[in-house]
């Protein structure tokens, strides 16, 4: 087993256009959207042989958003910047970034769909 054992992630939506104007603007960031008969999905920057995992927001038939799912944290250089734009953009804060020893830091948060998602950072 590799040590980053993720290598992808789905972040699951109803409202395709708020879910993706929730996370452009937190993450100060454009989603890319990939053509597919079966279902919406806009993928988050990724380069391939980069550090980290890519990921989109996909929105299928018969596979409800929500929390109670897998928690998925995304990379921050502070997670308190990117928590700072979570309620303005219709999420909420459900825990308030805090340490976690010498893995640096985590905020958690709901998106405007439901699902509840960690905020990672060093500093």
């Amino acid at each position: 087993m590799k040590a980053n054992i993720v290598g992808w992630f789905e972040i699951y939506v109803a409202d395709m256009p708020r879910a993706k104007k929730f996370y452009e603007s937190v993450f100060m960031t454009q989603l890319e959207k990939l053509e597919n008969e079966e279902m919406e999905y806009l993928m988050f920057p990724y380069e391939q042989g980069h550090e980290g995992a890519g990921g989109a927001l996909v929105k299928m038939d018969g596979v409800p958003p929500g929390p109670g799912g897998t928690m998925v944290y995304l990379m921050c250089d502070d997670c308190a910047v990117e928590e700072s734009r979570v309620a303005p953009n219709g999420g909420e804060i459900l825990r308030a970034k805090f340490p976690i020893g010498e893995n640096g830091f985590i905020s958690i948060v709901k998106d405007t769909e439901g699902n509840v998602i960690g905020l990672h950072s060093m500093k």
